[in-house]
């Protein structure tokens, strides 16, 4: 390597910005344009063989690999490079394997251009580091429904930890997309419904990540959840107010309260406009508002799309200009849009400033990485790396714990152990019971890449749902029937799963999804839902057992919420878990058997019928429950947003403000009693919901403004205190300003969004104000014992 003397940049005695212009002065246009870009050498999706029965399907991005496939890393780094994409992420490999891979990438990038800056690895972690054997974590849908940012911060340490072993620098995730359809497939990627929770947990997510010293990436910028119909990639119709409200928080949290590195930009377009093209939201948002210093990475092929399906630009050349021009810096997975800059700047269709502009974040963030030090090598030592070790697994099997939420206890559950049904004869029916991928979600590399290679399995152990309930009751005679596969319309099991539930004591139903991708599952990217009926014939299954007249037990393990109101009177037991990870089996058996106190929240709501759209708890006056009558369709869900039972009782109240007025820029607490009256220790989930009485647009009729997780031991009682300033009753009022205004505000607090017990009103005084980026953005809690409770 040369030396810091003749290559000044590589000097870390030297400011960053300094060693940042000294490169970019030596820089030639054809370099710096080479830092924009990307290189995904390892990817065979286009050729890939799958099973006779399967094809692949992933267009429209089988034209963008046709287009980019024929490049070698070597031609594609001739002037150095800005990424590698997905070294470890594309194919099964072992870690010494990969480690060999990320070295032989390096050295090409190295050796073959003139400056021998290095490429930055990146890779995608949504459920865990998405590569061959590493553990394989709940999904973030299941994050949402623990309530718990602390824990969600722990788990994303322990992945970038991984990541960072074995030599990644960025990781593609948290998504903070915020549900607006629970059509879309990519629900299971998502925290929920509510802006605070995503941002919450998201915000936790960076922190835990960027701890590792790996960049976090926000995805998706911005909208692209409220597409029409839930359908991927679709258009978004929403206006600016919606979008600055209920989309755009959860970014503007993460890198205001956690220092995000990267954006990810979005394949939506908003009201006509692709998001990739747009400079308001990259630009005048982003930059000049927020103060984002990080980068702004394209999704995979975003830049083209521009052109191929977007079409607001003639040619991926152009692409490439309205791209930059809006804001993004680099290019994924491939150099396309961006190959044709250097003409453009030639000809003087683009301004070389707009490059340097771009060019001087890439190489900030990899001063910041130390990948412009002196000392900086190559070379990977992951000697002694568990990419599943078992205290990953600890955090995974955690999550799943928390995350199962008890919708119904019914007259089943819980299967104790200690009771007769010790020895009960229990048929355990449904397509997910056995088979362990429907526990992992879309980005899971068992159900991400390996169905490109079966002969190589999960590459980690994952127990199936009847294997873990078998573990979990090893006295009682459990037999299990499939009844009928995830996907499709065979019937032909049901006559068994019939009358083997007829001769059993007790009938667990296991119903669901397989994530998957682009239609190879129920749920994931490109998997999106006509309706929220339950997948292919489920749902005449669970009928036809429940007309057995035998207790039926539901376990639903989904990446979205599926209505359930036909068969909601009927079950002995009802039991939502959210794509639980590897762990996540047992974490379910544990619920159903009662060693495991269930303590999960709703993050999105189970809805009654299967076309209920929209169903998120976010609406006005006209879109609730109190406008009943105008409609004739349902509108009150079956199980509301932050719902969740227990095999334990608690009680909320005694709430008390630390006063009854307050200024547009002052504060109050709110504080609560929580008390396990129970004779079990368990976890309850305190919501805080605010309302503003009046307001200048139709505002939500309750918004999540603060929750708190608060354990419990049998009689004990703790004091839950929310303090919340006036800041966090803004919004965007009717000239599209932010403000705080002064009038009446309702605080409801308890355990669901339609469970609020305590009450009270709170009025704010003084002039309108105007607040920016600068407002609080948090509701911080404090928890203590309360010594009387017990």
């Amino acid at each position: 390597m040369s030396s810091s003397i003749d290559r000044p940049w590589r000097d870390p005695a030297r400011p960053a910005a300094e060693r940042v212009a000294l490169l970019l002065a030596a820089m030639t246009p054809a370099e710096k344009v080479a830092q924009l870009g990307s290189r995904w050498a390892g990817n065979d999706m286009a050729d890939a063989e799958l099973p006779a029965d399967e094809t692949i399907n992933v267009a429209p991005m089988e034209d963008m690999f046709a287009t980019s496939g024929s490049l070698s890393l070597e031609d594609a780094s001739r002037d150095g490079l800005g990424h590698l994409t997905r070294v470890w992420g594309s194919y099964p490999q072992t870690i010494e394997q990969g480690v060999a891979e990320v070295l032989r990438q390096h050295e090409v990038v190295l050796k073959g251009s003139r400056l021998g800056v290095p490429a930055l690895v990146h890779e995608e972690c949504l459920t865990g580091f998405t590569t061959y054997g590493a553990t394989v974590y709940p999904a973030s849908i299941a994050w949402g429904a623990t309530f718990d940012p602390e824990l969600v911060e722990r788990m994303a340490a322990a992945i970038g930890r991984d990541m960072a072993a074995v030599g990644v620098h960025q990781g593609l995730s948290p998504v903070l997309d915020v549900v607006r359809d629970y059509r879309w497939g990519r629900v299971e990627e998502t925290m929920g419904e509510d802006p605070y929770v995503v941002a919450m947990l998201g915000s936790a997510y960076v922190r835990g990540l960027q701890s590792a010293g790996v960049l976090a990436t926000l995805k998706h910028f911005a909208g692209y959840s409220a597409s029409r119909a839930g359908r991927n990639h679709g258009p978004v119709s929403m206006g600016k107010r919606e979008l600055l409200d209920f989309i755009l928080p959860t970014f503007e949290t993460a890198i205001a309260t956690a220092n995000a590195g990267s954006v990810m930009s979005s394949y939506s377009d908003l009201d006509g406009l692709p998001a990739s093209a747009d400079p308001w939201l990259f630009t005048d948002v982003l930059r000049d508002e927020w103060g984002f210093e990080g980068t702004v990475v394209s999704d995979y092929w975003a830049v083209p799309f521009l052109a191929s399906m977007h079409r607001v630009a003639a040619d991926t050349a152009d692409a490439g200009v309205l791209a930059l021009t809006a804001g993004t810096d680099v290019e994924l997975p491939d150099t396309i849009g961006y190959a044709g800059l250097l003409d453009k700047v030639q000809s003087g269709e683009l301004s070389e400033e707009l490059i340097d502009r771009a060019v001087r974040r890439v190489l900030l963030q990899k001063v910041q990485l130390g990948l412009l030090d002196e000392d900086w090598s190559p070379e990977v030592h992951a000697d002694g790396v568990e990419l599943d070790s078992a205290a990953n697994r600890a955090i995974a099997r955690e999550l799943a714990e928390k995350s199962v939420v008890l919708l119904d206890q019914g007259s089943a559950l819980p299967l104790d152990p200690g009771t007769a049904l010790q020895a009960a004869k229990i048929v355990v029916v449904g397509p997910i019971a056995g088979d362990p991928r429907t526990m992992m979600g879309c980005y899971a590399f068992p159900n991400h890449v390996l169905p490109r290679y079966p002969e190589r399995g999960l590459g980690i152990e994952v127990v199936s749902p009847v294997d873990a309930l078998r573990n979990e009751l090893p006295a009682a005679e459990i037999l299990q029937v499939k009844g009928c596969e995830v996907i499709g319309d065979d019937r032909s099991g049901f006559a068994d799963a019939v009358a083997a539930a007829r001769d059993a004591d007790v009938c667990v139903a296991y119903v669901g999804d397989l994530s998957g991708l682009f239609g190879h599952g129920t749920s994931g990217e490109g998997c999106d839902a006509e309706d929220l009926r339950l997948p292919g014939v489920q749902g005449e299954l669970l009928h036809a057992l429940l007309d057995t007249g035998k207790p039926v037990v539901v376990v639903v393990v989904s990446g979205r919420p599926y209505a359930l109101g036909e068969f909601a009177d009927r079950v002995a037991g009802l039991v939502q878990a959210f794509i639980p990870g590897q762990e996540g089996a047992a974490a379910i058996a544990g619920v159903l058997s009662g060693r495991i106190v269930p303590s999960g929240k709703l993050p999105v709501q189970i809805p009654r019928q299967v076309g209920g759209q929209p169903g998120t708890y976010l609406q006005p006056a006209l879109g609730s429950v109190e406008s009943a009558g105008i409609s004739g369709l349902e509108t009150r869900p079956l199980y509301p947003f932050g719902y969740g039972g227990s095999y334990t009782t608690f009680d909320v109240g005694e709430l008390r403000l630390s006063t009854d007025e307050i200024a547009v820029d002052g504060e109050f607490t709110a504080t609560v009693r929580v008390r396990n009256t129970g004779d079990r220790a368990g976890d309850e989930v305190v919501q805080l919901y605010v309302r503003d009485v009046v307001a200048r647009v139709a505002r939500p009729l309750k918004l999540l403004t603060g929750f708190a997780r608060v354990t419990l031991a049998p009689g004990q009682a703790a004091e839950v205190t929310f303090r919340v300033h006036a800041d966090r009753t803004a919004y965007t009022g009717p000239d599209l300003r932010r403000i705080v205004e002064p009038g009446e505000l309702d605080v409801m607090v308890g355990t669901s969004s339609l469970d609020l017990p305590c009450r009270a009103t709170v009025r704010i005084t003084g002039d309108v104000r105007v607040v920016g980026h600068d407002r609080v953005l948090t509701t911080p809690v404090t928890i203590q014992d309360d010594p009387g409770g017990g």
